[in-house]
């Protein structure tokens, strides 16, 4: 279910013959200033609303409603945060009002969709999306900003739209900052390779000698460097994993068939059968490098699928208001309890100060 979890297996990229016809998922137009029972300052809205001509799914929840709001952008390609965020987030719903946003293409807004709008699934249109859901939360929720965070590849959207609109977000966290994507996959086949020689490994040396360093010409060659890179990143994380745990809302066989179906349709299209799909022209450094909101990175240590390194260099680069680079010992790609506990952290006593609205 996290980032990029579901793809060890090459039988689970190989046997995709075609795209499933998709899932009904139930779910109305978000009703304004909806409120938990009991509670009048919480917020507790979902739905669909149109952004980018179709329906995406998003869930707002809050303790009091005057705190500020965080969009998140989660990972992927269309790996939904939405059915396990509460165990991920919940806590942070004190100090400040949750959204997360099933992306063209993930999760529910998959369900509604299905594979119909895969030619409008360019970076633009994913970054135009992000950035008209901002907008929809700025004014349902009566806020100037929001707060922005990014996971992996939603950290590729939130660069992006920090870039674009810098008059929509008080400030862009990108946890597993992703960079550029072939320099990036580079490097992680080196560092993998490095580690299984280190290892004496020799079936995992031989089977990436033979793969050869990426760029690669087809998808299917893929699971042989990915099985290599989860066994060693397991390897190198020494702090636990958050707990995940599926919101009843979403545990139906048929939610789960859904969304794995859209996790397999995203990553097929953003890499392409013969990686040249969108994802593998990806280049943060390209946009420029002048931010007019602060920048933060939180990056695992043992991230060997987005090495620390390349992170740390762009954000060098960056020129913003503020900026911070937070590495978390014992992490690597996915979100470990430290580096939520840090994240949180930053949020509370260098961003919310600022996001206060009275």
């Amino acid at each position: 279910m996290p980032i990029e979890s579901k793809r060890a297996c090459a039988s689970t990229l190989l046997g995709l013959a075609a795209i499933g016809i998709a899932l009904g998922v139930p779910g109305t137009a978000l009703g304004k200033n909806s409120v938990a029972t009991g509670h009048t300052m919480q917020l507790k809205e979902e739905g669909f609303i149109q952004i980018g001509g179709i329906g995406q799914w998003i869930t707002i929840k809050g303790d009091d409603k005057r705190n500020p709001v965080i969009l998140f952008l989660h990972g992927g390609p269309g790996d939904a945060w939405s059915p396990f965020a509460d165990s991920w987030f919940g806590t942070w719903e004190k100090d400040f009002t949750l959204v997360q946003w099933d992306q063209r293409g993930a999760g529910r807004t998959y369900g509604k969709t299905g594979p119909s709008i895969e030619a409008t699934m360019t970076i633009d249109r994913m970054v135009q999306d992000g950035i008209e859901v901002s907008e929809y939360l700025t004014k349902h929720l009566g806020k100037k900003k929001i707060i922005l965070i990014g996971g992996s590849w939603g950290s590729i959207l939130g660069i992006y739209m920090a870039k674009q609109r810098p008059d929509l977000f008080y400030a862009y966290i990108g946890m597993a900052q992703l960079v550029n994507e072939r320099n990036g996959q580079a490097a992680s086949y080196a560092r993998v390779l490095q580690l299984a020689r280190a290892a004496d490994d020799q079936t995992t040396v031989k089977a990436l000698e033979a793969l050869g360093p990426p760029p690669w010409d087809s998808l299917r060659k893929w699971p042989v460097f990915h099985k290599a890179l989860l066994a060693y990143q397991a390897k190198q994380v020494t702090v636990a994993s958050p707990p995940i745990t599926i919101d009843p809302a979403y545990a139906s066989a048929a939610e789960r068939a859904q969304y794995d179906e859209a996790d397999d349709f995203s990553f097929i299209h953003f890499f392409g059968m013969t990686m040249s799909g969108p994802m593998e022209t990806v280049d943060l450094p390209a946009l420029g490098t002048d931010f007019a909101i602060p920048i933060f990175f939180i990056q695992g240590q043992e991230d060997i699928n987005a090495l620390p390194e390349l992170p740390k260099a762009y954000l060098d680069t960056i020129k913003a208001p503020q900026k911070q680079f937070i590495s978390v010992r014992g992490t690597g790609h996915e979100p470990s309890g430290e580096s939520l506990k840090v994240t949180l952290e930053l949020l509370r006593k260098q961003v919310r100060p600022n996001a206060i609205e009275h």
